[in-house]
């Protein structure tokens, strides 16, 4: 049986040619994580940092040791806000995305 091509490089290679893919990405990584599926989120920054700034500039934007963010956006990760915060903002502006939000009135 023929081997087949890795996930992981596959959506690498992806993000780092479709800057609209990696744009999603990020987005679908801040609706899981507001929508109370933190793993998940954890998991797509993971790749999405794979795919663009690179853990080790990561480290170097965020001021916080490469092992220690990989350990954050490991399925097991548990970062706190700040350091998420400082995660989405290096992703961010990587890609040159701007967050905007939106209210959404009760009924």
């Amino acid at each position: 049986m023929a081997l087949t091509r890795d996930f992981k490089e596959t959506v690498k290679e992806r993000a780092e040619r479709d800057p609209a893919f990696a744009k999603a990405m990020l987005d679908e990584a801040a609706t899981a994580f507001l929508n109370g599926e933190p793993h998940v989120a954890r998991l797509i920054l993971r790749d999405l940092v794979n795919a663009s700034v690179g853990f080790e500039g990561l480290a170097a934007e965020t001021n916080r040791p490469s092992k220690s963010l990989h350990r954050m956006l490991s399925e097991k990760g548990n970062p706190s806000m700040d350091n998420l915060a400082a995660i989405f903002g290096a992703v961010r502006k990587q890609l040159g995305v701007e967050f905007e939000a939106h209210g959404v009135k009760a009924a």
